[in-house]
């Protein structure tokens, strides 16, 4: 199954939880793309209890793919991405094209 995961909020928590289901559905032979979307493109620079860092790191290393919103990213000082691609509205709406399912977070 092909599953799209659209990440727009920088709630610690949420977005821990959104790259653990990224990386249970990885190990299920899924294939997952995560689009990050207004808030979402911090997901990389979150500090906090919840090691995202370590869930993003495992969801690159079992196949995930990750794109951040391009826009989103130019209205934050100082955000770039170690870890993905840049995206645009067009490959969000291939996401959701291509996908069987769409789950959101935030």
């Amino acid at each position: 199954m092909k599953i799209g995961i659209v990440i727009n909020t920088n709630d610690p928590e949420t977005v821990w939880n959104a790259f653990r289901f990224g990386v249970t559905s990885l190990k299920a032979r899924h294939e997952v793309k995560i689009f990050l979307y207004g808030k979402g493109v911090e997901s990389e620079r979150i500090e906090s209890e919840f090691n995202i860092k370590e869930q993003i790191s495992l969801f690159c290393n079992n196949g995930g793919k990750i794109l951040a919103c391009e826009s989103c990213l130019n209205t934050r000082p100082k955000t770039k991405s170690n870890v993905c691609m840049i995206g645009h509205q067009k490959d969000l709406l291939e996401i959701v094209e291509k996908s069987d399912k769409i789950l959101t977070f935030g």
